[in-house]
């Protein structure tokens, strides 16, 4: 009897490994294929975004992430929004965006319209109405809401922010507000048309707590929330809504960064975003952040990032950005 019931036992362990196993492989393996279709085959097999509308609408169009979506998006045939704070960047974006000059002649870059609005996204409500009396009239397929701010310092402590009431509403109003009010001006046109595209760019940073990035991390959570939300919502109508979730990009904002496997620059990063869009409403944008995505959440889960040790890693890491700038800023003034 003892030895039927160890035998018994073995058995039913060994099924219970077995089928445990078998969930893992095939997991893991629609993991991978899944990844393939978004990171690789996307390059072949993507939509045709002038399906959804005669304009895109960007905003923190004039540098970074931000206008190299609106470039992107003029290549692939859409007329540009611009919306950004300076004016003079504007303008200059939606010159590079419509022509450009070689020896010859002055002829045109992607042969398409521009039209730019000026807005301080940290001003708060007020901006809202008149972005939308420009936009109300205009065809909108597309919907960036990328403009975005971080500290005007290095990472910190929350109470080591230079005038922390203005520095808390100003990233509240520009990362967070932004994205639901900007939602609301370009929606109803897009559910009347029962098309349309929106695409909120979120950081890794809003994947989880980031001690010392505080405020940024929270904001960044929120878009993505919001966008997952969104998208269940007016799915059913047509509307697609996608958060982008970056690691890495030499930008203005990360100091611009010199470029590696790591660290991608602005244009390559967002092509390889863009064709993504219509196959997954969250994405890393390119291969390489999703590796990256996958190894930190994989080796340094939440009861490590958020402990003094994690603490202590993004001090150490804050503390060698600084010299890293610093260095940076002689060899300009060599040069």
């Amino acid at each position: 009897m003892f030895l039927f019931t160890n035998i018994f036992g073995n058995s039913v362990l060994a099924l219970i490994g077995a089928m445990t196993c078998l969930y893992y492989l095939v997991k893991y393996t629609w993991k991978l294929l899944f990844g393939i279709r978004i990171y690789i085959l996307s390059k072949f097999w993507k939509i045709d975004l002038t399906y959804f509308g005669e304009w895109a609408v960007v905003t923190g169009a004039t540098n970074g992430i931000g206008k190299a979506y609106a470039h992107e998006l003029a290549r692939r045939g859409l007329n540009i929004v611009l919306i950004s704070r300076s004016l003079e960047k504007l303008k200059t974006t939606a010159d590079e965006i419509g022509r450009k000059q070689n020896d010859f002649q002055r002829e045109q870059k992607h042969g398409k319209k521009t039209k730019i609005i000026q807005a301080d996204f940290t001003a708060g409500t007020d901006i809202y109405g008149p972005i939308q009396d420009v936009l109300n009239d205009m065809n909108i397929g597309i919907l960036v809401n990328n403009v975005g701010k971080i500290y005007d310092i290095h990472a910190c402590c929350f109470l080591d922010v230079p005038d922390i009431k203005k520095a808390v509403t100003d990233i509240i109003y520009c990362n967070a507000l932004s994205v639901p009010m900007m939602t609301a001006v370009v929606l109803p046109q897009m559910v009347e048309r029962k098309k349309g595209v929106i695409i909120n760019i979120s950081s890794e940073a809003g994947a989880f707590p980031f001690p010392m990035l505080t405020m940024y991390s929270a904001t960044k959570v929120f878009i993505d929330f919001f966008s997952r939300a969104l998208n269940v919502e007016y799915k059913s109508q047509g509307i697609i809504t996608q958060c982008v979730m970056p690691l890495f990009v030499s930008t203005h904002l990360t100091h611009d960064m010199d470029t590696n496997l790591l660290v991608r620059q602005a244009d390559d990063y967002v092509q390889e975003a863009l064709n993504t869009v219509g196959i997954t409403d969250q994405t890393r944008g390119c291969i390489s952040h999703a590796l990256q995505h996958w190894f930190i959440d994989s080796l340094f889960p939440g009861r490590y990032r958020l402990s003094q040790f994690g603490l202590n890693v993004m001090k150490k890491l804050t503390e060698k950005g600084k010299t890293w700038l610093e260095k940076q800023k002689k060899k300009s003034k060599i040069n």
